[in-house]
């Protein structure tokens, strides 16, 4: 008689540190700073991404033989749809038109973070399909309208796809490191006009004794976070009515994973004037939040894309993804680039409505993806 595969269970945590960091980062692995333990726990103890907010940890993990943790898939059970950056309103709005409840549901990501990484972190990569089988089971059992995960590096896009979740396709600009040695080089990629207008921009933001400081690791002191503070308050107030992070995050961050943070702090004299926060993977250097106390034409440019050009050149990454939305990155050499997301719908009409979206949608997304790429800065003849 053929023995059977013993079934394999998830638990539930209640919160990212009721693991331990060593074994959540065995399996995130090293290269994304925003799937690691410290970057969950930041959100989590600063009370950025907590029930009260609308963000209820129940993140999935399957053990080894051993009982150590072998796969984690972060989730969270949201009662809105704020901070997540893939628009989900109008589903929520016909689920409801329907009679249904679009809320809680379960959310796979890093809150209030559009940047691309695993949703599945794999020491086991043969336990990906026990995790998103947990993710559904949670689901069902639970009675909640769906399971979304946002953002999934394309390398994992096959698991999701396997397992028959519904896929979408939208589209962020991402600067691409064509072997370049030096912000020169990069330029000389671009047409003759593009090139002159980057380097008026450059020569315009840092005017009138206006200087630029790159900090990161324990150059970072918490008069840098005060003022970043202030500058991201006023981003946020005016973008999304009030911000998500909380102070405290700020500081944790700075305690927890400085290495990974590199901050750009323009200032006049000793007064810190505007600010930029990156943060940094092994291949990849992630801008996240941008704010200014004064109104200075270009500085927006010389300090979110142009400062992280020319640091990911110096330092060999492979790209630089400027976070959601903004065309104007086209302009300076931000590529249009494809980004995922997979849907899980347990109700068969639901599931067949959003299908048929998505089929249409997808089809205009690499449709306008082509169109923006021929309007690109880069000279034709590459």
């Amino acid at each position: 008689m053929p023995v059977m595969p013993q079934p394999i269970t998830a638990r539930v945590l209640g919160q990212a540190r009721d693991v331990a960091a060593a074994d959540w980062d065995a399996c995130a692995g090293p290269g994304n700073p925003f799937v690691r333990h410290a970057f969950f726990t930041c959100l989590e103890d600063s009370g950025s991404a907590v029930p009260g907010t609308g963000w209820q940890p129940v993140h999935l993990v399957v053990d080894d033989d051993c009982g150590r943790p072998a796969a984690i898939m972060p989730n969270y059970l949201k009662s809105h749809s704020q901070g997540e950056y893939v628009f989900d309103h109008g589903w929520a709005d016909a689920w409801a038109r329907a009679g249904g409840r679009y809320y809680p549901k379960l959310q796979s990501c890093v809150p209030f973070t559009p940047a691309t990484g695993p949703r599945l972190l794999l020491r086991d990569a043969a336990l990906a399909p026990a995790l998103l089988g947990a993710a559904e089971a949670l689901t069902v059992q639970n009675k909640l309208s769906s399971a979304h995960a946002t953002f999934i590096a394309p390398e994992q896009m096959a698991a999701f796809e396997a397992a028959d979740w519904l896929i979408r396709i939208d589209q962020q600009f991402h600067w691409i490191n064509n072997d370049y040695k030096t912000f020169a080089d990069f330029l000389a990629d671009l047409s003759s006009r593009k090139r002159k207008a980057i380097r008026k921009e450059r020569e315009g933001a840092l005017t009138d004794g206006i200087e630029v400081d790159l900090l990161t690791g324990t150059a970072i002191e918490e008069r840098h976070w005060d003022a970043f503070w202030g500058f991201y308050q006023d981003t946020g107030s005016r973008k999304w009515g009030r911000p998500y992070l909380t102070r405290k995050f700020f500081s944790l961050l700075g305690e927890r994973m400085a290495d990974r943070v590199l901050l750009a702090l323009a200032r006049r004299g000793n007064r810190i004037i505007a600010g930029a926060l990156n943060l940094i993977g092994d291949d990849c250097l992630y801008g996240r939040y941008w704010g200014c106390r004064e109104d200075v034409p270009f500085l927006h440019f010389e300090l979110c894309y142009y400062q992280a050009i020319d640091w990911a050149i110096a330092h060999g990454l492979a790209r630089v993804e400027a976070g959601a939305q903004g065309s104007h990155k086209l302009a300076r050499g931000y590529r249009p680039t494809p980004t995922y997301s997979a849907h899980f719908i347990p109700d068969p009409g639901f599931r067949r409505a959003v299908a048929d979206f998505l089929a249409a949608e997808r089809a205009a997304v690499v449709d306008h993806i082509e169109a923006l790429d021929e309007e690109g800065p880069f000279r034709k003849d590459q």
